[in-house]
């Protein structure tokens, strides 16, 4: 039964206002009774109810109607998202309206007349007076703090406020229509305006303006100049609304125990100080304004001037900083200053001591920096007794005691002095133009354009000073530090005419009273290829080193400075003479640093130096010693010891000849020849050769993949001798290493432990020592090559065959180790030898080079001396398991032999579970990991030799493959080259077409320099010709498989010689591959397919003999 309250409303009129499909629906909504609560206010003339949804949503709604039993909906208000004319408030006006309401007759007269009395009693100024109702809204889940809300309101027909005939959307909708009073509509609805960017209205609440803009004030003004009321919601607590006329923070500083200090932050409001409980904060980020209600009084106002957020944040939180005491003084003479010109502030009496300020002053600092100093300008002024100094460019408001227009005026009075200092600068004037340069790129300024010009265009420093302007002049410079000595002995004394200006300048300085002396000596009595010319510079009885003068003189520099403040002048005809003279001989290679070539013909240009100054009468016998150095060859040839089983080819026995005539001289060298030329029986052969003649011990360093292969090659070349490898460290050895090696004569170490022991082996008296893949110490920075460099032996010896491949820098580092004497500085070598040849500068350097190192170095290739063998080597390397891995192994052999031997009876009906076991064992052979994932710590020597051979060769230059049947293997591999940062290129299988060119291409570029691939993936199709190392990780069964591998490398367009090492593990199955590969290479036919595991010509005796 529907309720009547005494209107009705006609389904034509429902479906105008609020559409069919509403309509409908509303009908729906009434008739299956959603509607409840039905409330009617016939002064308001308002409708109000709940409504059920269609998801059972229980939504509030509100609507307006017209006086008269034949009402018209105005407005309709629901709490669903629709939020206006929706179908539930249809619901709720058929529910609230009598049964027969749409056959009753429509009173029109009494709606006319209705209307016609509200328009009459609107006011004479146009219209309905507005209002605007402030209120206090409670925090939110997603809001919190005190909200401060606002609604406008209007005047109904009872002479009360009323919020439902004016809403904010129809303020932000629709302009005036002359129902309102113009001038308030038009401000309030500017302030709406405003305010719907920023917040949204919220039915029956009003906006909030907790996060209004600062332009909320000036339309607030507006909204007050035009009469509207202001009215205060008493529902929230609050009966009166006050906007104040002056709103703003203080900053309040007050004493605490112990000599601290507590800041605060005062709230003043009209000029009277609020407790600032309950302050609520307008404006987000940044507030800009207040409000707060003290005894039901809402008080609101703008913050003039506006604050630092961090203040109002302090305010809001009602929050105190402690500030401890010895911080008081940085407080009082560095940031009260400062804020004093922006906040407001009251400090206690007493609280902290005003500080004694003097200045400004001009500073001038030459602060000595290494290689030269910096020379620069301050401002300074005196606090309390210590100086602070300011950049003179900064700006001086900044500082709150700064005094810019005393500042402005200091600088004008002494310009000449920065000009004075700036002409002293050699390089003045290219560092000022970058100076301009600088200030142009960021300010494009046209007057720094103009000064630029006329800098660039002086024709002296001292014309360039004349041009630039004050803030150029105070940019400052760099000098050398002979520049710096110059400047304080002859013109820092120019300035003793400014009486404030302050001069803060490292170090004194004096002119030396005398022309440099110069002096040579020479120590010939050492044997050798090379001795030490001493060439000495004395300056007023102070002896300067020769290479610091020569290094200034390159330089173009016209003075040096002494580290004992005396400076003189280089362009002094002798020392001008010097210098060309040594740059002739170095270009010569007759000279490096202060050693000389001993077997130099060159006498014209020694005697033309030896004249510059005081000769040693050593040197006299130079000359004498010349020729029989240049040989490098004993006076008759070396017969091979009689301890040395083998016969040397007629290149063996020269270099057996050479390794003598070092020895007996005392001399080290490297042993370059190419690989598979016999480098360690040429070097045994010299070993026996020495011990024969009562020499001591000699040690080997070696790889630790090598090292037991050298006492195999020593008991086989040299039987008589006794040969012992050391395999573990001193520490965790039981014997002490001189008891270890007490009857030795070849003693064979690794790098490893030569690196960790180098203390315990310089207690060894060596005879001499051998370097073996001296590559290992290519790198002079690493610390096996110090070790090396610095254990005294008397004759080291280094064996490679890759001496200078690919980096100059290589080579140094070997002779560095085995002749000391012949380039002692790396930059010096660098400078005049590496990046001139290395960048294709100086072709006529590179043979120079060859010339000064051929007594030192013997290198000879296989086509030279072995003609018939091709330009690719093939080693096997043999790696023994580790104790674990060597357990795991065995343990799972025994198995899995027992099983294939009981499957051969029956050969193609088992050969897959045949092919799977030895498979099985062949993973195992790589790594124990690949087969049982708990095994994985266990680790594997091959991957530790791997690893420790690809970064010898990255750091070298070389790029290296790596070939595997087993994608889990490489990726094993992979995890240890991350681990020691190697990059690498990869392809297996599972890479697609385009990843598969981009690792190619990143190889092939030289990005990458180790490329691991998988057989099955780089078996075709490559060209690899970047690389010139191949490391084939296990055996493969067929051995045209291994060649088509290693030909991704070797084949046309590869340049260098290319070296394949086949590592095999020791005492395993991949032992016996090897040997089935040597006696069955002919029958293998096919590289392994899809269809044929292993091919078709390994047959069931294979399988025992791979099976032992």
């Amino acid at each position: 039964m529907r309720p009547g309250f005494g209107f009705g409303i006609a389904r034509d009129e429902l479906i105008r206002d609020f559409g069919a499909q509403s309509t409908v629906r509303g009908e729906r909504y009434a008739a299956e009774g959603r509607v409840s609560d039905i409330e009617f206010d016939a002064d308001e003339r308002v409708l109000r109810g709940r409504c059920v949804g269609s998801h059972g949503q229980l939504y509030v709604l509100e609507v307006g109607l017209s006086p008269g039993s034949r009402a018209v909906v105005e407005w309709a208000l629901c709490s669903c998202p629709v939020g206006s004319f929706c179908k539930h408030a249809v619901a709720l006006v058929l529910a609230a309206s009598p049964a027969d309401a749409a056959h009753e007759p429509v009173e029109r007269w009494r709606y006319v007349l209705d209307k016609v009395l509200d328009e009459v009693a609107v006011p004479a100024g146009g219209g309905k007076p507005i209002a605007l109702e402030f209120s206090i809204g409670a925090p939110t889940r997603y809001r919190p703090g005190t909200l401060l809300m606002l609604r406008p309101l209007t005047l109904g027909k009872r002479g009360t406020w009323i919020t439902r005939a004016l809403t904010w959307g129809r303020l932000a909708d629709y302009p005036d229509s002359g129902e309102f009073d113009r001038e308030q509509y038009r401000a309030v609805r500017a302030l709406v305006s405003e305010m719907v960017r920023y917040s949204s209205p919220h039915s029956g609440e009003g906006m909030m303006l907790n996060g209004m803009p600062a332009t909320l004030w000036p339309r607030l003004d507006e909204v007050l100049a035009a009469g509207v009321t202001i009215l205060a919601d008493s529902a929230t607590g609050i009966r009166a609304v006050e906007l104040a006329k002056n709103v703003h923070l203080r900053l309040d500083f007050a004493a605490e125990g112990a000599g601290g200090a507590v800041m605060s932050v005062s709230l003043i409001v009209d000029g009277q100080e609020r407790d600032p409980d309950g302050v609520g904060l307008i404006g987000m980020p940044a507030p800009h304004g207040m409000f707060q209600v003290v005894d039901s009084v809402l008080r609101l106002g703008a913050f003039d001037p506006v604050p630092a957020r961090t203040m109002a944040e302090m305010l809001g939180h009602h929050e105190q900083v402690h500030i401890p005491a010895d911080m008081a003084r940085e407080l009082a003479v560095d940031i009260l200053p400062r804020l004093a010109s922006s906040v407001d502030m009251e400090v206690a009496d007493g609280l902290f001591i005003p500080p004694t300020i003097t200045g400004p002053k001009p500073a001038l600092t030459v602060k000595v920096v290494d290689g030269g100093a910096k020379v620069f300008w301050s401002t300074r002024y005196e606090v309390n007794d210590q100086h602070h100094d300011f950049d003179p460019l900064s700006s001086a408001g900044l500082i709150g005691y700064r005094d810019p227009a005393a500042e402005e005026e200091l600088w004008q009075r002494v310009l000449p002095a920065l000009q004075v200092v700036a002409a002293a600068a050699p390089d003045w004037k290219r560092q000022a133009s970058q100076h301009v340069n600088r200030r142009i790129s960021t300010t494009l300024d046209a007057e720094a354009v103009h000064e630029l010009r006329a800098i660039v265009n002086a024709v002296s420093a001292v014309d360039a000073v004349a041009v630039a302007s004050r803030r150029t002049l105070l940019g400052g410079v760099d000098l050398t530090a002979v520049e710096v000595a110059v400047l304080c002995d002859q013109t820092l004394p120019q300035l003793d005419c400014y009486a404030d200006l302050i001069v803060d300048a490292d170090g004194r300085y004096r002119a030396a009273g005398a022309d440099p002396v110069l002096s040579f000596s020479g120590d010939t009595s050492v044997p050798g290829d090379w001795f030490n010319l001493n060439v000495t510079v004395s300056v007023d009885g102070e002896t300067v080193a020769l290479p610091e003068v020569i290094r200034e003189l390159a330089t173009g520099a016209t003075h040096m400075l002494l580290p004992s403040g005396i400076y003189f002048r280089l362009d002094t005809p002798e020392l001008v003479r010097l210098r060309a003279l040594l740059d002739e001989a170095r270009a010569l290679g007759e000279i490096d640093g202060d050693r000389v070539n001993a077997a130099s013909l060159n006498v014209t240009l020694w005697d033309e130096l030896l004249e510059l100054g005081v000769v040693d009468e050593q040197l006299a016998r130079w000359r004498a010693n010349l020729a029989r150095l240049a040989t490098a060859r004993p006076p008759a040839p070396i017969e091979p010891p009689a301890g040395l089983d083998a016969d040397l080819r007629d290149y063996q026995r020269d270099g057996l000849d050479w390794l003598s005539f070092l020895w007996d001289n005392g001399i080290g060298g490297v042993l370059a020849d190419d690989m598979g030329l016999g480098k360690t029986v040429q070097t045994l052969a010299l070993i026996a050769r020495a011990v024969s003649g009562g020499a001591g011990k000699f040690l080997v360093v070696a790889p630790t993949s090598v090292a037991r292969n050298w006492v195999a090659e020593c008991r086989k070349f040299t039987p008589d001798l006794d040969a012992v490898v050391l395999t573990s460290t001193t520490a965790r050895s039981a014997v002490g290493l001189a008891e270890q090696v007490a009857a030795a004569d070849i003693v064979v170490t690794s790098y490893t432990l030569l690196r960790m022991d180098v203390a315990a082996y310089s207690q060894i008296p060596w005879a001499g020592m051998v370097l073996d893949e001296a590559q290992f110490v290519k790198n002079h920075h690493s610390k096996t090559h110090q070790a090396a460099r610095l254990l005294d032996v008397p004759f080291k010896v280094a064996i490679t065959g890759t001496p200078m491949e690919n980096n100059l820098m290589e080579l140094w580092s070997l002779l560095s180790i085995t002749v000391p004497g012949l380039f002692p500085s790396p930059k010096v070598f660098e400078t005049y030898f590496r990046k001139p040849i290395e960048s294709g500068q100086a072709d006529d350097l590179l043979p120079v080079l060859r010339r000064r190192i051929k007594p030192v170095l013997l290198r000879r290739t296989k086509g030279q001396v072995l003609t018939e063998l091709p330009p690719k080597s093939e080693q096997v390397l043999t790696i023994g398991l580790s104790a674990k891995h060597r357990k795991i192994y065995d343990t799972r052999l025994a198995r899995e032999r027992q099983k294939v031997l009981g499957l051969l009876g029956d050969w193609e009906k088992n050969r897959f579970q045949i092919f799977r076991s030895l498979t099985l064992l062949r993973q195992l052979s790589l790594h124990p990991g690949l087969v049982d994932d708990s095994a994985r710590s266990v680790g594997s020597a091959k991957i530790d030799f791997l690893v420790e051979q690809l970064d010898q060769l990255v750091a070298e230059g070389h790029s290296a493959l790596v070939f595997s049947q087993f994608t889990g293997f490489l990726g094993i591999v992979r995890s240890h080259l991350d681990a020691a940062g190697i990059a690498y290129s990869y392809l297996d299988g599972s890479v697609d077409s385009d990843g598969r060119a981009r690792a190619i291409e990143e190889f092939g570029a030289g990005t990458k320099q180790v490329f691991l691939i998988s057989l099955k993936a780089g078996g075709f199709g490559l060209n690899l010709t970047a690389a010139d190392y191949c490391f084939l990780c296990d055996p493969w069964w067929s051995p045209a498989a291994e060649a088509q591998a290693v030909d991704r490398a070797h084949r046309i367009g590869q340049a260098r010689p290319v070296s394949v090492y086949r590592l095999v593990a020791e005492n395993t199955i991949e032992e016996k591959v090897v040997a089935l590969q040597d006696r069955k290479r002919a029958l293998f036919a096919a590289v392994v397919d899809d269809g044929d595991l292993f091919g078709s010509a390994l047959s069931a005796s294979d399988i025992r003999e791979l099976l032992g």
